[in-house]
């Protein structure tokens, strides 16, 4: 096995190094960091649109509740799937740490 064949460490990138404890706080911030932006995002964006098509429609908060939700259902999906791959990520630090 050479150098570039050894495996990395998920967060710093080092080769044979077992994973620390700065490694597991460094990712939770990135889990935390991702799963701001990923609810937050959405939800202004859409929110915003929904209040300008409801200002140009005159059809009061209809829209805006409706892109409300559809934000919701947007960002439960992506966190969904980003929760599977930090969970494999994840793994792999534990896998690490053993060997």
């Amino acid at each position: 096995m050479t150098q570039s064949d050894s495996p990395k460490t998920p967060i710093t990138g080092q080769t044979n190094k077992k994973t620390t404890d700065r490694d597991y706080y460094l990712f939770a911030l990135r889990i935390i960091g991702d799963f701001g932006a990923t609810i937050a995002v959405p939800v202004i964006l859409f929110v915003l649109i929904g209040q300008y098509l409801d200002d140009k429609y005159e059809l009061g908060p209809y829209i805006t509740i409706l892109a409300f939700t559809l934000s919701a259902l947007f960002s439960g999906i992506m966190i969904h799937k980003k929760a599977k791959i930090y969970g494999e990520i994840y793994q792999k630090m534990v896998d690490n740490e053993k060997k």
